[in-house]
């Protein structure tokens, strides 16, 4: 069996994790490619990710908007790949990689994450992809709370799977003290930073962190040991580091703009937190149940099938600050519930949240999908 892994990616993060855990845990009579669009260059980090680990990985030529030359180019690879499959991460790749595999005559399945409200470009991106996952051949959504959105966009439920992302368990079971010292040292001296509370994503509106703040500053206002890190970048920078300051917390609310060692930080949080109005299934709140952290999330898409509620962290409403603070307060304070809380999370990624159960779950829709022409490549 061939599989054809169609991205747009710009730096190696969340998904592109996801897609080589997938690609190392399926069994080896299933091939595994990938094709990544440009993106003016930033394609070559994962592309050199993908090749590292000794997969057929290609920075595509042509991108928008040359639509028509992107579309024979992708066709042109997968044909001679000889592709069973194609999968689609995103809307670029939604669009482009399904009018590519209909050429060839293989079944494009979108892999649907969920959608950025990041500036009126990306807005009108998201309204598009969601009208075109009606045309897809079939939608894996990465939560059952994605799932839903997903129906709710006109996909029928025949069309669609849930396959859940995956913590990556290995990576987060050997942390390195050096690195504790590195999350405390965002903090200056002065600020007395004991405990740290760990946020990450895109700086975009539908992320929630200006409520993350508002939280901050009730918890920092009753407990002068903490400090807050959000590691991310994008649009909302620049308003967050107002408010950041317009709060009065300088010195203990830091935004050090993103970082790809985020895995190795988490082990070291105290508590990690998740602020969002949507998300599909956020790989922030699996990795850090995976290092055996607990959690406080938003009550948004497959955020509840990541946390147990009251047993590895806690479930709050989306837009409430004074919600995020008592349970992150609560948190802070115990540190008994946040060493049996952060061992529940980690089991739970151990028996819920597996790349292999991710690559069963994806070998049979696979073969559903392609029927017996997938044997013919089987080793």
């Amino acid at each position: 069996m061939r599989i054809t892994h169609l991205t747009a990616s710009t730096f190696y993060g969340g998904p592109e994790r996801q897609m080589l855990g997938l690609a190392e845990a399926l069994p080896p009579h299933v091939e595994s490619r990938f094709l990544s669009f440009p993106e003016g260059g930033r394609s070559a980090e994962f592309v050199g990710v993908l090749r590292d680990h000794g997969y057929p990985a290609r920075t595509l030529t042509h991108d928008t908007p040359h639509f028509r030359a992107a579309v024979r180019e992708v066709a042109a690879e997968v044909r001679e790949s000889a592709a069973d499959v194609l999968l689609c991460h995103g809307y670029k790749s939604n669009i482009l990689g399904r009018l590519a595999a209909r050429r060839v005559g293989i079944p494009a399945v979108a892999v649907s994450r969920g959608w950025t409200w990041e500036g009126p470009k990306m807005r009108a991106y998201t309204r598009l992809d969601k009208w075109h996952l009606r045309l897809m051949d079939h939608v894996v959504s990465v939560s059952e709370g994605q799932a839903a959105k997903v129906r709710a966009c006109g996909v029928p439920e025949r069309r669609t799977t849930t396959i859940r992302n995956s913590a990556r368990l290995a990576a987060l079971t050997e942390p390195d003290a050096a690195d504790c010292a590195k999350l405390h040292g965002q903090f200056p001296p002065s600020a007395g930073v004991t405990r740290v509370v760990v946020a990450a994503g895109r700086l975009s509106p539908e992320k929630g962190f200006g409520v993350l703040i508002g939280a901050a500053a009730r918890v920092c206002a009753t407990d002068p040991g903490v400090g807050f890190v959000l590691f991310g970048e994008g649009d909302e920078r620049a308003a967050l580091e107002a408010l950041v300051a317009a709060r009065g917390l300088a010195g203990r609310f830091q935004l050090p703009g993103f970082t790809a060692d985020l895995d190795r930080y988490l082990p070291w949080a105290d508590v990690v937190v998740l602020s969002s109005f949507t998300e599909g299934l956020p790989n922030v709140l699996l990795e850090a149940s995976a290092a055996g952290v607990p959690v406080v999330g938003t009550d948004v898409g497959g955020v509840p099938e990541v946390i147990a509620d009251g047993e590895t962290g806690y479930v709050v409403p989306p837009g409430d600050a004074v919600a995020l603070a008592a349970r992150t307060t609560q948190l802070l304070g115990d540190a008994d519930l946040r060493r049996a809380m952060g061992d529940a999370g980690r089991q739970r990624m151990r028996t819920q949240f597996t790349f292999a159960a991710q690559a069963d779950a994806y070998l049979r829709l696979v073969e559903r999908l392609v029927g017996p022409r997938s044997l013919a490549h089987a080793g």
